[in-house]
């Protein structure tokens, strides 16, 4: 699960790295609409919408490591060629591809979740997983900054290939099957094999399906569940919003600290401030991990032993309360020129929130899905990464018009 963790945490770096180079990028590539500059940020994040509709399926199908792993190399290939891009047409294109490969271990983390840990010790197991997708944003563009400042933007993107390259051959030697339809078929095969006795066969397997009937059944679960399911609707909604909020935060940060109407800062002490959303992310999940598992366990103790996925929601209701705080903290003091720290203590709060919202929400939806978790992410993945691919586009217009202290507050005022 560790090993899964890091690849999870790459894929969200590389969604935000590029956020205090987007100047020097539009720059090069010669990009003046900010529209297609704030683009060149979120085409990535677009991809989340779609990859995990098919990528968690073929998990159920084929497996999880095999899936991440292919995953991964198409990650690598387009994220290489992110860094050699010469036109706005080729950067776009390219970060949308490797943002399908980086979907992956989104797609199949719930699903590992749901294979290995018993819901008694899931939550605990879902704040450590979740940490990686929501600390790697908010320290993407530390290390971004930094790299950008000391070198070129194109080296953003290699320094991400190199880590992937590591990450790739520590899975070729770590990673094992989590999945036990797929370990059940493969054990019957080899039971076959060693016995000639056709008779071993799964579950599955006797159903007769062909290859086509069973890749329809897995690449149709995800929209079924979205169209038909009023829970997945409601948490994909949810969880849209929440998501979308992250991305606009982690977007608009450098504004904030580069501008000189504001804070001034060079790009890469601009860039540390991101520390603040990367330890509310950390504390919010050491919180849920307490937190989620110790509230199951008391209610499935009341309910005589017998646990129900709405044990995981009570959390939910202490962090709708914190996250708008979090927000009126951070606009108001943005727009008041507070010190550094104000608006910074008011982003740390936003992260404990956001970290604890994210994590009983999967939660929630492994314990309830737990066979199918992977389609069940899928599906609420959809409208989350459409959120967090448009929310950082109107981001700039939102500021322009309303300034940090009422945009922040209409977004506080909506959550």
């Amino acid at each position: 699960m560790s090993l899964v963790s890091l690849f999870t945490f790459i894929s969200p770096v590389s969604s935000t790295m590029i956020a205090p180079a987007l100047t020097h990028i539009s720059s090069d590539l010669h990009i003046t609409a900010e529209f297609l500059s704030e683009l060149t940020l979120s085409s990535f994040i677009l991809a989340y919408a779609f990859g995990p509709l098919f990528l968690g399926p073929l998990s159920e199908n084929y497996g999880r490591v095999i899936v991440l792993q292919v995953g991964y190399l198409f990650y690598l290939a387009f994220n290489i060629g992110c860094g050699f891009a010469q036109t706005t047409g080729q950067m776009i294109a390219f970060r949308f591809l490797s943002g399908i490969g980086g979907s992956v271990p989104l797609a199949i983390g719930g699903g590992v979740l749901g294979d290995t840990f018993r819901p008694e010790d899931r939550g605990t197991a879902s704040a450590v997983y979740s940490m990686a997708p929501l600390l790697g944003p908010a320290l993407g563009p530390i290390f971004g900054g930094f790299i950008a400042e000391k070198t070129t933007w194109r080296w953003v993107f290699y320094a991400t290939s190199i880590a992937i390259v590591v990450l790739q051959i520590a899975g070729l030697f770590v990673l094992r099957e989590t999945y036990p339809p797929h370990i059940l078929k493969k054990r019957a095969k080899r039971i076959r094999e060693e016995t000639g006795d056709a008779s071993y066969q799964t579950a599955e397997e006797r159903q007769n399906k062909t290859l086509a009937q069973g890749l329809r059944t897995s690449l149709t679960r995800p929209f079924r569940l979205l169209f038909t399911q009023p829970i997945i609707q409601v948490l994909a909604l949810y969880m849209a919003y929440v998501y979308g909020l992250q991305y606009l935060m982690l977007s608009t940060f450098p504004t904030l600290w580069t501008d000189p109407e504001y804070y001034g800062e060079s790009i890469g002490i601009g860039g540390l401030n991101y520390i603040s959303l990367g330890l509310g992310a950390l504390l919010g999940s050491l919180v849920a991990a307490r937190l989620n598992d110790r509230t199951y366990a008391s209610l499935k103790a009341r309910n005589n032993g017998v646990g129900r996925p709405e044990f995981r929601l009570p959390l939910l209701a202490i962090t709708s309360i914190c996250c708008p705080i979090g927000l009126f903290i951070y606009g108001w003091t943005a727009q008041t020129h507070q010190p550094w720290i104000a608006p910074n203590i008011g982003a740390c709060i936003f992260g404990v929130a956001n970290m604890m919202s994210f994590q009983c929400m999967q939660t929630y939806t492994v314990d309830t899905y737990t066979k199918f978790a992977a389609s069940a992410m899928a599906s609420v993945s959809v409208l989350r990464s459409i959120c967090a691919f448009a929310f950082p586009l109107f981001a700039p217009y939102l500021y322009d018009t309303l300034h940090y202290g009422w945009g922040n507050s209409l977004l506080a005022f909506i959550r």
